[in-house]
C-alpha cells in the first residue's frame, strides 16, 4: 500500500478538536460535558445577518468574485475606519474564514524552506498551515508566570538567519487572552524594519478588549506598510463561525495580486456567508456593546473562579475570550482526556483544550490547559464546580 505523504504524517491533529470523539462517547453515556475547549460563542448571530440568508432573493446561487463582492468590500472599509485603520476596497480580499486568509498569506509571501518567527503559545493551527506551505514555524517561548508578554528583542534575533522571512502574531492572542503594548508592537516593527520581513496579524478579536490600553493594529505601524499582511474573520464578533468569511488585508500591490492567483484557483469565497457578513456591519451598537459586556462578566467569572480552586493558576487575560490556566497534574492531556473518559460528578464533566498543542517547543505547556469561556455565566459557575471536583478526583494530581 503506497505510503501518504510527509505533509499529511506531520500535519498536527487539533489540540481542540482532537478529544472530541472521547467527548461524543461521554455524551452517549448519557453524561453532560461543558464545552471550555473550543472558541466557539453561544451568543446569538444578529437578526440582520439571519434575516439577510432567510430573505434571498436569487434565481442561482452563482461564484461571486474571487476576491469577493465589491459592495461587501466597500461597505468593510467603513468598518475598518472606526479603528482608523484606513483602506481602500482593493486593499481586501474576502477569504473563506481566517484560516484561508493564513494559508494564502503563508502560500504567497513564503517558500518551502522559509521560517517563520511566531511568540508560543501560539493558536494550533499556524502549524498546520505552515507545513500545507512547505515553511517551518521557529517559536519564541512566553510564560504564564510573565503573564504572556513578549520577550526581549534578543530571543527574536537569535532566532533570524537567511531563512526569516516572517513573524507571525495575534493580537489579542488566542490562546492566552493577551494584549500586545505599543512597546511590544513597536518592538516587532522594528524587527520587521531592520530584517526586511513580513508581518502577518492575526486581529480577528479586536472587540474584545478589557484593558484602557489601546489596540494597536499591525496597520498603525508606521514604515513597514507594505510588509504587513492583516487577518481578520466574522466569526467571533458577529458569532458567524460556520458562514466561513474571512479577510486578508494588505497595501502590497504584490502580495494581493499572488493571493489573488490562489483565490482563482479556489473559485470564490462562500456567496451565502458574504450576504450574513454584508448585513451584519449595519448590526446595532447595542447588539456589539451587549457581547462585549457579556464577555467581561465570563471573564471575571472564570479567572475569579479558577484562582479560588487549590493549585490552579491563571493571569488575567486582557483581550479575546479565552486564558491558558496551570493545573495541579502530571499530564493535562491526560487529565482532559480523564475527564471525558473515566470522571462524571453528578452526571457532568468539563472539556478543555490541553495547552501543550498550542506550544512548539516539547515538553512546554504540560500542566496547562486553554479554556473559553464562551458559556453563559450559570453554566461556567457549574463548569468551575466540576472541575474542581475532578482535580480533586483525578490519580495524577500534584499537590
Amino acid at each position: 500500500m503506497p505510503k501518504i505523504s510527509v505533509r499529511g504524517t506531520e500535519m498536527p491533529a487539533s489540540p481542540i478538536r482532537k478529544l472530541a470523539p472521547l467527548a461524543y462517547d461521554a455524551k452517549n453515556r448519557g453524561i453532560k460535558v461543558y464545552h471550555l475547549n473550543i472558541g466557539q460563542p453561544d451568543l446569538p448571530t444578529p437578526q440582520c445577518a439571519i434575516d439577510a440568508i432567510k430573505n434571498i432573493d436569487r434565481k442561482i446561487l452563482e461564484y461571486s468574485p474571487s476576491q469577493g463582492y465589491l459592495s461587501y468590500r466597500q461597505k468593510l472599509t467603513g468598518y475598518y475606519a472606526k479603528y482608523n485603520i484606513n483602506l481602500t476596497a482593493d486593499d481586501i480580499i474576502i477569504t473563506s474564514g481566517g484560516s484561508e486568509a493564513v494559508l494564502f498569506a503563508f502560500l504567497s509571501c513564503l517558500n518551502p524552506g522559509d521560517e517563520i518567527i511566531v511568540p508560543e503559545p501560539a493558536y494550533a493551527n499556524y502549524m498546520a498551515f505552515a507545513i500545507s506551505a512547505g515553511a517551518k514555524i521557529r517559536t519564541v517561548t512566553t510564560t504564564i508566570e510573565e503573564g504572556f508578554s513578549l520577550p526581549k528583542v534578543e530571543k527574536f534575533e537569535e532566532l533570524i538567519n537567511e531563512r526569516t522571512r516572517a513573524i507571525l502574531i495575534c493580537n489579542p492572542n488566542n490562546p492566552t487572552g493577551y494584549l500586545y503594548t505599543r512597546r511590544e508592537m513597536n518592538q516587532i516593527r522594528d524587527l520587521v524594519k531592520k530584517y526586511d520581513l513580513f508581518l502577518f496579524s492575526d486581529e480577528v478579536y479586536r472587540e474584545f478588549i478589557y484593558t484602557g490600553s489601546p489596540y494597536i493594529s499591525a496597520c498603525h505601524l508606521e514604515g513597514i506598510e507594505q510588509n504587513v499582511v492583516l487577518i481578520d474573520s466574522v466569526s467571533k464578533r458577529y458569532s458567524e463561525c460556520g458562514i466561513r468569511i474571512g479577510a486578508l488585508i494588505t497595501k502590497n500591490a504584490e502580495i494581493r495580486a499572488a493571493v489573488m492567483k490562489f483565490c482563482q484557483a479556489r473559485l470564490s469565497p462562500p456567496l451565502i456567508g458574504q450576504i450574513a457578513a454584508e448585513a451584519s456591519l449595519d448590526v446595532p451598537e447595542e447588539y456589539l456593546r451587549e457581547t462585549y459586556d457579556e464577555y467581561v462578566e465570563r471573564r471575571k467569572c472564570l479567572i475569579d473562579g479558577l484562582n479560588r480552586i487549590p493549585g490552579v493558576y491563571s493571569p488575567i487575560p486582557m483581550g479575546a475570550f479565552y486564558t491558558v490556566a496551570k493545573l495541579p497534574v502530571d499530564d493535562a492531556e491526560k487529565f482532559c482526556m480523564w475527564c471525558l473518559t473515566d470522571f462524571n460528578f453528578e452526571g457532568e464533566t468539563v472539556m478543555m483544550a490541553p495547552a501543550s498543542g498550542f506550544y512548539t517547543t516539547p515538553g512546554i505547556g504540560r500542566d496547562e490547559v486553554r479554556i473559553a469561556y464562551v458559556l453563559k455565566k450559570n453554566d461556567l459557575f457549574r463548569a468551575l464546580f466540576v472541575l474542581q471536583k475532578a482535580l480533586e478526583a483525578y490519580p495524577g494530581r500534584t499537590i
